[in-house]
């Protein structure tokens, strides 16, 4: 017979072993998160002003720093001066030669009739002197060289008169329409490099770092200002394979920010799975190894309180 002690000490027993053998309810744990977005410069140059702190939200269009970059303020000074030696050519080559210039070409024009006009009497003389054997062949000779080089000199000059008057040729013009074209290609390249300098947001953005200071080298492609995008802030719950079916896609949670001491409410966006090498937010070991873990996106029903959390802090999701 079981004495009135040993029964008691027996059932003192049973409900330890019961409650020893009960699985603590587990907390599921997760982490704020915030989209993150950067800024780089796309030319190295060196930093020249900043024009931003850490903590501003920025906005679109924003101007948030300046480079210096003396090569190319260099080569736009070159540049310029090659468009307008080009636009100089293509302007010739199209309307032809200025007032000044035609009048020196009829002067010259002028001069070399006279001298052909002359050069061409004694030529004639001297023929028919020749012709009557009253002239040596060799002073015949020299009269008609310079008969011939002085019609020649009045023909390139009546060429030349020619085309100032009516135009080069064709072949000319599109020369030197190219080579402007070309110039001002050049011109809107170095144009882009110059807009460069100046580093734009090109989305709204709160930043969180700057990267470099005043004076330091900005390589590009180096991000140079870090931070996360306005009303992106959601709560990201890892949970195992054999507690996902309790979640689905709409559902409504409600989530506790301890360092916050608040609970709010939000909207499952997505479930999906993660890799096995994924940031798990659920602690070992309330989960399994060999289980597949999925991930749960809520976002937050207040956009505007959610923006004020800090990113990567821990939540818990309540049940």
């Amino acid at each position: 017979m079981y004495t009135l002690r040993q029964v008691f000490l027996l059932f003192v027993s049973i409900a330890v072993f019961a409650s020893c053998t009960q699985k603590p309810e587990r907390t599921i744990e997760g982490k704020i998160r915030k989209s993150t977005i950067s800024f780089a410069p796309k030319v190295t140059g060196r930093v020249a002003e900043i024009y931003v702190k850490e903590g501003d939200l920025v906005k679109k269009g924003d101007t948030l720093a300046r480079l210096d970059v003396p090569e190319v303020d260099a080569k736009l000074s070159q540049v310029k001066g090659a468009v307008k030696a080009s636009g100089a050519q293509r302007d010739m080559a199209n309307h032809g030669a200025t007032a000044n210039q035609l009048k020196q070409l009829r002067a010259k024009q002028s001069g070399l009739q006279e001298q052909y006009n002359f050069a061409k009497k004694s030529f004639d003389r001297a023929r028919a002197m020749f012709a009557d054997s009253m002239m040596t062949p060799q002073a015949f000779d020299e009269i008609t060289a310079k008969y011939q080089g002085a019609k020649a000199q009045l023909d390139a000059v009546n060429a030349e008169m020619n085309e100032a008057l009516h135009g080069v040729r064709t072949e000319t013009k599109t020369a030197a329409q190219g080579q402007a074209d070309q110039a001002l290609g050049a011109l809107q390249e170095v144009e882009i490099a110059v807009s460069e300098k100046y580093i734009i947001a090109t989305n709204d953005m709160e930043i969180e770092t700057i990267s470099l200071s005043v004076g330091e080298l900005a390589a590009a492609g180096f991000p140079l200002f870090n931070g996360y995008q306005p009303h992106s802030a959601y709560f990201r719950i890892t949970i195992p394979e054999n507690e996902i079916g309790n979640y689905r896609k709409g559902q409504k949670l409600k989530v506790y920010v301890p360092y916050a001491k608040k609970s709010m409410e939000g909207t499952v966006q997505t479930i999906k799975q993660l890799t096995r090498y994924a940031d798990i937010t659920a602690a070992y070991p309330n989960y399994e190894i060999e289980e597949a873990i999925y991930e749960l996106k809520i976002i937050p029903d207040n956009m505007k309180d959610a923006d004020n959390l800090l990113a990567n802090a821990t939540v818990t999701l309540e049940k």
